[in-house]
Order: C-alpha cells, then sequence, then structure tokens
C-alpha cells in the first residue's frame, strides 16, 4: 500500500512554508519553494520499502522527517531576513549584516537540496539557475557570483558527507530529518567560522573578493564560537594523540591483556584531559585573537565580564544554581523509585527550563548568552567523557543520564538535553541585535518549555484521537500545547510591557520604522 502524500506533519510544514515564503521576495522564496519540493520528494521516496535509504537505521518509531528537517533551518533564516528588511529603513547600519545573514540563507538551502540531488534534480537545477541569477543582478557577474557559487556548493558537499557520516556513525539515534537539520546547522556553523578566519588572513588576492564578512563583531560571539569550536576539534585531537601513543607502546615491552587494557583506560583519560587542556588554553584564545583581535585570554574575559554587574549575574548563577540542584535531586529519586513514565519525567525538565531562562532573558539577556555557549560546552564534553568512558566521570555520568533515556535516546548517544538547550538558546541567540518582536527570544522557552510539556501530558493522559494510525500524536496534545502557549504569550506580553521590558530591549525607533516600511 503506498504511503499517503498528505499527512498532518507535512501539512503543518507546507502551511509554516508558505507563510514565510509569501512575506519573502519572489528571489527569496523560489529557493525554500524549491528545496520544499525536493525534499518532499525524498520524503516520499524514503517511505517506500525498497528505498536505497533503507539502508540506514534511524530512530525507531521516528517518521523520516525529511521535508521538516530539510526546511526548518531555511525557514528561519528567511524569517530573520524578513525581520531585518522591516527595521533597515530605521537603522540602515544593518544592511551589511543584511547582505551577510542573505549569503548564509542561500548556504542554507544548498545543504539540504544536494541531499536531495536523486530524488529532486530539476529543484536542484532551478535553485542553482535561483542563485546564480540573483548573484549576477546583484553583483554583475564575474568572479565574486562565482566565487559565491563555488564556495556554495562546497556547503553542500560538506553536508551531504556529514550527514551520512552521522547516520553510519551513529545508527539508530536521529531519524534522517533530525540528521538532516543537525548536518546543515553545523555545516553552515562552522561555515561561518571558515569566513570570519578567512576574512583576517592576507592572500595575495583580497581576501574580501573571496568572502565577505560584517565587519563588527561582538567579543562573546567570538569567545562562544571559539570555545565551541575547540570543543568540537577537541575528538580530532585526542584520537590522534591515542594512534601515537599507540604506536610508541607497541615499541616498547608487552604486558598482559588484563594490566593492558586497565593501563589503556588510565592512559587514554589522561591524553583526554591533557588534550582539553591545550584545547581551553592554547587553541581557543589564538582563534580569537585572529579573528577578534582579542588581548587576554577568553576565560580572563569571562571572569571579567562576571565582574562587571557582578551583584545581579552572581545573584542570577546562585538561583540557577539552586534550581538546578534541588530539580536534579528531586527527579532522579523519582527516577530509581516510581513507575512514572520517561517520557513525562522528562517534561519536568522543560518547567524547570522555563524557570531558569525565563528571568534571565528579562533581566541579563547578554549574560545568558554567554551561559548558553557555556552550558552547550559542558555537555559536548560530558558527553565525550560518557561516550569514552574517560575515569573517572564516565561510569557516574553514564549512570546519571541513564536514569532518564527512554527509546528516543540509544546506548551510542544522548541528545535529549541537547535538544532541550538548543531548542532554548538558538531562538535567543538569533533574536540578538536588530529585533522588532519582544516575544522572540522567548520562542524556544515558551514552545519547549509550557507547549511541548501541556502537550505530553495532556495527549498522554486524556489523548484519543490520534493524528496517524501509527504515530502516537494526539489531537487533544495538541490542541493542549497550541492553547497553553497561546496563553503563556499573552500573560508574558503584559508583565513586559508593565516592567518596561519592550522600550528597553527592542528600540521603539525600530518598530515604528518595521510599521511604516510594510505598511
Amino acid at each position: 500500500m503506498a504511503p499517503p502524500l498528505l499527512t498532518g506533519e507535512r501539512l503543518v510544514v507546507f502551511l509554516f512554508a508558505a507563510r514565510v515564503a509569501q512575506a519573502a521576495p519572489a528571489r527569496l522564496a523560489a529557493p525554500l519553494a524549491a528545496l520544499a519540493a525536493a525534499a518532499l520528494a525524498v520524503e516520499l521516496a524514503a517511505d517506500d520499502a525498497s528505498s536505497p535509504l533503507r539502508r540506514f537505521r534511524t530512530r525507531p518509531g521516528a517518521s523520516s522527517g525529511i521535508l521538516l528537517g530539510a526546511t526548518t533551518l531555511p525557514s528561519v533564516m528567511l524569517s530573520r531576513l524578513i525581520q531585518l528588511s522591516r527595521v533597515l529603513p530605521a537603522d540602515p547600519s544593518g544592511n551589511e549584516e543584511f547582505a551577510y545573514l542573505e549569503m548564509q540563507y542561500w548556504r542554507s538551502p544548498s545543504n539540504g537540496i544536494s541531499n536531495c540531488f536523486k530524488y529532486g534534480s530539476l529543484s536542484v537545477v532551478l535553485y542553482v539557475m535561483a542563485h546564480l541569477w540573483s548573484f549576477i543582478l546583484k553583483t554583475g557577474g564575474g568572479p565574486v557570483a562565482i566565487t559565491n557559487m563555488v564556495y556554495l556548493l562546497c556547503h553542500g558537499v560538506a553536508a551531504v558527507i556529514l550527514i551520512k557520516h552521522i547516520l553510519v556513525k551513529f545508527p539508530s539515534c536521529s531519524s534522517f530529518g533530525e540528521a538532516l537539520l543537525v548536518s546543515s546547522g553545523l555545516v553552515l556553523y562552522f561555515g561561518d567560522m571558515l569566513a570570519h578566519t578567512l576574512s583576517k588572513m592576507e592572500f595575495s588576492v583580497s581576501s574580501e573578493a573571496f568572502i565577505h564578512t560584517p565587519g563588527t563583531r561582538s567579543d562573546m560571539a567570538t569567545i562562544i564560537q571559539g570555545i565551541l569550536l575547540g570543543i568540537f576539534l577537541l575528538p580530532l585531537i585526542y584520537k590522534s594523540a591515542l594512534q601515537v601513543w599507540d604506536y610508541c607502546r607497541t615499541q616498547g615491552k608487552q604486558h598482559t591483556q588484563v594490566v593492558e587494557e586497565h593501563t589503556r583506560k588510565r592512559i587514554g583519560s589522561v591524553v583526554f584531559y591533557l588534550s582539553l587542556l591545550v584545547v581551553l588554553l592554547f587553541l581557543v584564545p589564538s582563534w580569537t585573537h585572529l579573528v577578534q583581535d582579542l588581548k587576554v585570554h577568553p576565560f580572563i574575559w569571562i571572569v571579567t565580564y562576571m565582574c562587571t554587574d557582578s551583584h545581579e549575574r552572581l545573584a542570577l548563577c546562585a538561583y540557577w544554581i539552586c534550581v538546578i540542584y534541588a530539580s536534579v535531586r528531586r527527579f532522579y529519586s523519582i527516577s530509581k523509585q516510581s513507575k512514572t513514565e520517561r517520557i513525562l519525567l522528562r517534561k519536568y525538565y522543560h518547567l524547570v527550563a522555563v524557570l531558569i531562562f525565563s528571568p534571565a532573558v528579562i533581566f541579563q539577556p547578554a549574560f545568558l548568552d554567554l551561559a548558553f555557549g557555556a552550558a552547550f560546552g559542558v555537555f559536548l564534553i560530558l558527553e565525550m567523557i560518557r561516550i569514552w568512558e574517560i575515569y573517572p566521570l564516565g561510569h557516574v555520568v553514564h549512570q546519571f543520564m541513564n536514569a532518564f533515556t527512554d527509546h528516543r535516546d540509544s546506548e551510542i548517544l544522548i541528545v535529549s538535553h541537547f535538544s532541550l538547550l538548543l531548542g532554548c538558546a538558538l531562538p535567543k541567540w538569533m533574536s540578538s541585535g536588530l529585533n522588532d518582536r519582544p516575544l522572540a527570544p522567548f520562542a524556544g522557552i515558551l514552545s519547549l518549555g509550557i507547549g511541548d510539556t501541556m502537550a505530553s501530558m495532556i495527549g498522554y493522559k486524556y489523548g484519543v484521537l490520534r493524528w496517524s494510525k501509527t504515530g502516537k500524536k494526539t489531537i487533544e496534545g495538541t490542541a493542549a500545547g497550541i492553547t497553553s502557549v497561546l496563553a503563556a504569550c499573552s500573560i508574558l506580553v503584559s508583565l513586559l510591557a508593565s516592567s518596561g521590558y519592550i522600550l528597553s530591549h527592542c528600540d521603539i525607533d525600530w518598530i515604528i520604522g518595521g510599521i511604516y516600511s510594510t505598511a
């Protein structure tokens, strides 16, 4: 029996993408439409039992999600472009940021559409033609347009290689759509790092002819990006150091197998911690100095920043520690002693995220950006320690994390905490700078902390009508999620307006300028 063409998920994705494309210029909406068509073709083919994609093992019980994974990042970036276009009349200095973000937008569809080449070749051709025509109109052709095309295609090739690596090395850890979204995001993020790095280097040909990046960038954004760059390079450095050690050890005296295994784990742990120190103490400051010309070590900069307005920031840190300690201790005890469903237990952490992040968005939004980056870096390091069983924390971290896992996680990789953190952090990071939507920084907190939690709880306890015969999502849960978010937004807007947050964090000139530009 052929899979149905129209499902609830596809309908929601198309409505969202169509609404975004309708508000955008035709030259920017065209690649999103081509990507959606190609992604739909791939998703329909993946549902077929004879599809070559079946050789990959995806997360059990999850739909392919290719259409959602391919269109999410471009739709979000196009929404950001539309938002910037509204406030540009009131702040012409944002033209440089708009131009760079537009280039990033073109790269994000290329990452997704390159994975759809086999089944969406016509859409790929249309996308490439639209991209080339757009740059010819803007630049008049020549080396700039060709260079941008080559750079864009490199993004697509890198995304194809990365998504295949994720599906092969981490089987049953994600759906196709989740792997596509992660690979596209990583390639775009590291492509931005590469662009900023190359723009600071001197070539025989002007670096601006190769890639142009915004001239202004905050020290905090550079430090966050540098720390994440170093942590992502840590596995490469660690594995290379282990190979060197193994080679040197084979030249020496052989030991018994038991002693060999015990010694290898201890030495591997030492090598890991040394590699981590090299990354944080030498690699990260070297990159931040190159890109931002930062004179002090990033950690010294962070300490100095913490000491500025120290009372409020240290009080916020103390509040975070108390909430995290109380919730982790309580929920961990419940997970060991009760029969509460793991999915419901994990939703309690979503409510904790609302308690943790909401005050920070209102009172210390810049400090929250730094805290999000630090928390993501710590999560990455702890996951590496858990996977590689680094002594003495590996077993402890695995035992703790295993108390909150369910069928959505695997023994190889646990990603639930990453999803929650990034879901709250990305809207906050993307709304920094020019912003005429006061609720934009709260988007992840409201949707995950309140909407997703209420949808799961109501759907689990009272859900009867299911969206599909094979899925577990219920209409009652969806209605509860939408209603709870709308109610939370209404209450939050009133609180923000009465507290003066809207006037202090969303420049009224940008809002008025955006209104006049769209009138």
